[in-house]
């Protein structure tokens, strides 16, 4: 079974979302995400997020923001970054060794021309946040299915 984690800074916008997208087109798979931040720790993905994803059939009410460890490494066969912030975030934490594939989630979306996922806590963009993901997630889905 196609194990992979979703991380971004706070955990209640990007990496759900993209948690919401995936189970949604890979329901067989072991999907979760993270945050590198613990700032949101056991609180539900952001209400403006829930809401964009909703419009498009993702329900992400269920979903708690859990803090990105190092023991995740050993859980997942891939960890997906939403930014390079992420990407040194998480691999300042990677135990020596290890081999677990960490990589940028537009990298799947090469088409969109975006080098990472924007955070629409800031930007307010939930839509185009998540015309990124789903475009990600599909190419996740066409390269690991």
């Amino acid at each position: 079974m196609t194990r992979i984690l979703f991380v971004c800074l706070g955990n209640i916008c990007r990496s759900p979302a993209a948690e919401g997208v995936m189970r949604a087109l890979a329901p067989d798979w072991h999907i979760d995400s993270a945050g590198t931040g613990d700032w949101h720790v056991g609180e539900p993905p952001y209400g403006p997020m829930q809401q964009a994803a909703r419009a498009r059939g993702y329900d992400l009410g269920s979903l708690r923001a859990r803090q990105f460890t190092r023991a995740d490494f050993g859980l997942w066969d891939r960890i997906v970054v939403m930014d390079g912030s992420n990407l040194a975030n998480v691999e300042r934490l990677r135990p020596p060794g290890d081999g677990t594939e960490v990589v940028l989630m537009t990298d799947f979306a090469p088409e969109t021309g975006m080098s990472e996922v924007p955070d629409p806590y800031y930007t307010r963009d939930f839509d185009g946040a998540l015309d990124l993901i789903e475009a990600a997630a599909r190419g996740i889905l066409a390269r690991t299915g």
